[in-house]
Parts: C-alpha cells; structure tokens; sequence
C-alpha cells in the first residue's frame, strides 16, 4: 500500500476543526489503487517513524488503526482530518471514508460517508453529503436540519482547458469536496424591494435566478446566509453545502509545496486550499485572487438599483482586474498542474470553469 497523506497531531491541525477521531488521530491514508490494509499512525509523526523505500513516512510506533474492516472492505477515519497529498489526479484518492461527527446545535450524530472509485477515464465519487467536521455551530443559523443526501458525480481525471470558461450556474453544482460535501458558490438571493420577502434593504433570500442584476453574494452579507463556521448551510432537503472556505482539510501549516488538494470541480480541475509555492519567490504562501471591489457608488437607489458604495454584498460590486495571483476564473497553473485556490476574498474559490463541465454536476 502506498502512503499519500501523512499523520499530523491536533495541535498542528486549524482550531477550527474541534474533536479529533479516534484516539487524537488525524491520518487520512489513501492507495493508488491496492487494497488498504491496516492504515495505522499515532496521534503525530514520532521519532521513530521511519521511510519506506518509497519515500513515504512510516510510523512504526503506532498503537491504534485509523481503518474500520468488515470483511473484505475497510473505511478509513477522516474526522477532522488534515490532508497533505497534492496531486491532480483523482485516482490518486480512491478509497472508502468515514467520519463521526456532530450537529452541535441539535446535539444529534451523524455519520459521514465517501467512497472514491476509479477507472483510466474518470473518478466516481459517492458520498452522503455529511462533513468530515461538526457542523451547525452557536453562529449559525440553518433554514432546514441537515439529513443524509445520497449523491454521485463523475469527475474527469484528464481535464482540458475548453475553447471558452464555463459560467457558475444555479442548475450546476461547482465541485465536490474529497469529504464528500459539494461546493454551490451562488445564492438565490438578490436586490428586490418589491418582493414580500424584501428585507430593510430590498434584499430577497431566495426566489432569483442566476442572471437577476445585484445577486447577492452569500459571503458578502452580514449574515453569510445563516452559514456556520464551515461557510455551509443547508438547502430546503437538507443538504449541507460550502459557499466558501470550508475551513477544514487544510490548515494554515502547509507542505512545502503548498496546500494539499481538497476535492474537486465539476470539470475536473483539482481544488486546493490556500496556499502554494511561488516560484518567484521561492517562499509558499496564500494565493490572491484578481477580483477587487469597485471604487465609488452603485447610483441612485431605485427599484432596480440598491445604491450605496459598493461593498461586496453583491456579486456585481467585484470585477476581475487581474491583481493577483489567480485568474478570472480563480485558478492558475503551478509546476505543470493547473487548479483553482480558496481565496480570502471573492469569488472564494472558483468563479467559472476552465474546461467543460461533466454532466455528473448538473442539478
């Protein structure tokens, strides 16, 4: 079995990410492929741990087994777990997952599930759409409970760059996390005083498509749309989903080659965290996304228009100026592999698709 992920202990894991699994441990140990087999580590890499002729860290003074077996199949324990491998090939993550977590709010138990297959063409990815992480924290403020939602995406393992980007779209899931929950950037929310549902502002929740004027950007009000400390609520179903930075399966301690891959888009591109190595500098650090807010006034408020300086509330306040590391569709290309970043400011993590969407993600 080849290691992908090593062991890394709680204390150098985001506060954010709470309990560990098991016994303290956060390992995540992937196969390229072969049967897993006993997948073990300790709460952190010790001193005795040991390379294999493959280069890959080995801790021989493991105690406990991340991996669960009922006879033939084993699931590997990704609780809280921070990731490390950084490669864009989704093969290189097939396996079965699973997770303990909680709703913190309800004080109610919930069992995540992802299995990772794979082929020469594409990866299947299957999960029941519950996070690797608690979630519903005291910040937020669900519209629905969240429930177990079955879903399956295929995810191309050779993406191209298309002709012409993709647009995000309401009828398009943007991506899946390798925790098994989706990545759907857009709200349904929008600048319109005449609707019943109109806040103080004009603001609607819900009821706008994705081509409405002044479309609000979930991460840009106030109230992030009721979302946790994840950036994720749910959708009428219950199905939970991340508007931005999930906040888990990486940290602010990257490898030396950056951020580790965290799941990916609908076309098949990988999707990392935050940072990356710049060549130019030799030094890694956070990826800066090309969007910034526009200077001056919407205009004059009307039914049509929200006036007010622009502020980030709506997705039209930003425009891509090309002023930082990513390009318009918040991706860039790094030693050969081409990938979109999260970013600390819009568009979040990606903003449209370089190559072709697959199928899999339409709604």
């Amino acid at each position: 079995m080849k290691n992908y992920l090593k062991t890394k202990s709680l204390s150098e894991s985001h506060g954010a990410f709470g309990k560990a699994g098991g016994a303290g441990l956060v390992a995540l140990c992937l196969s390229a492929g072969l049967a897993l087999s006993g997948c073990g580590g300790s709460a952190a890499v010790s001193d005795s741990a040991a390379e294999d002729s493959s280069g890959t860290v080995v801790d021989d003074s493991s105690s406990s087994d991340s991996s669960s077996s009922s006879g033939d199949a084993f699931s590997v324990d990704i609780t809280n777990a921070i990731f490390t491998e950084t490669s864009g090939d989704c093969a290189d993550y097939d396996n079965s997952l699973e997770a303990s977590v909680t709703d913190i709010q309800r004080g109610l138990g919930f069992d995540a599930a992802v299995t990772i297959s794979s082929d020469s063409d594409s990866c299947t990815l299957v999960s029941n759409s519950i996070p690797n992480h608690d979630f519903n924290d005291a910040t937020a403020h669900f519209a629905n409970n969240v429930a177990e939602v079955s879903q399956s995406f295929n995810i191309p393992r050779n993406p191209s760059s298309a002709s012409s980007t993709t647009s995000l779209s309401q009828r398009l899931v943007n991506g899946v996390m390798l925790n098994g929950v989706i990545l759907d950037l857009l709200s349904a929310g929008c600048y319109n005083p005449s609707s019943p549902m109109a806040d103080a502002d004009g603001n609607t929740a819900i009821g706008c498509p994705d081509t409405s004027d002044w479309l609000l950007d979930p991460l840009g009000t106030d109230s992030k749309f009721g979302a946790d400390a994840h950036n994720a609520h749910t959708q009428p179903g219950g199905l939970y989903h991340y508007h931005g930075n999930p906040n888990a399966m990486f940290d602010s301690n990257p490898g030396p080659n950056g951020s580790p891959v965290i799941g990916f888009a609908a076309d098949g591109f990988p999707i990392y965290g935050s940072y990356f190595l710049d060549p130019d500098t030799g030094t890694v650090r956070k990826a800066v996304s090309g969007y910034t807010l526009k200077t001056g006034s919407r205009g004059t408020k009307s039914t049509t228009n929200p006036g007010g300086s622009y502020d980030g509330t709506y997705i039209d306040d930003w425009e891509f100026t090309n002023a930082g590391d990513l390009d318009a569709c918040n991706g860039m290309t790094v030693d050969g592999q081409y990938g979109y970043y999260v970013t600390d400011a819009y568009p979040w993590v990606l903003n449209c698709f370089r190559g072709a969407p697959d199928s899999s993600f339409y709604k």
